[in-house]
């Protein structure tokens, strides 16, 4: 995961994907857990993987939906927490959150990213 700009510039290039046809979807612990939020350019933040996409494409100006899945782990236990289970209270929040992110998906795919991110940025 840390090193996604690979993947995404290879496969842009292979399939000569162009730049506002990239939707990067992304868990995001700074975000709490449940909150969706799509933008069309920024930093990566502390995700390692946004940050080697924008290192290896040498831009931030793409799309990227970031699912919220907050900070509830002891220092240094991030990456268990990233890949471990949920626990049923988590589950009851993150399901329907996963039915909006299709939502968004699909509505990046169909309508683009502008009408995307006013459809569905704060609601």
């Amino acid at each position: 995961m840390n090193l996604s700009g690979k993947a995404v510039k290879y496969w842009m290039d292979k399939e000569k994907i162009s730049l506002e046809n990239i939707l990067i979807v992304t868990d995001d612990v700074d975000l709490d857990l449940g909150i969706l939020r799509m933008r069309t350019k920024g930093s990566g933040g502390s995700h390692n993987g946004l940050n080697h996409i924008i290192e290896t494409l040498l831009i931030t100006d793409w799309a990227r939906l970031r699912f919220g899945i907050g900070k509830d782990y002891a220092k240094g236990f991030q990456v268990d927490y990233v890949l471990g289970q949920w626990s049923i209270k988590e589950e009851k929040i993150l399901l329907p959150r996963i039915e909006s992110a299709v939502s968004i998906i699909k509505s990046f795919v169909l309508a683009g990213a502008t009408q995307t991110m006013s459809d569905f940025n704060n609601k």
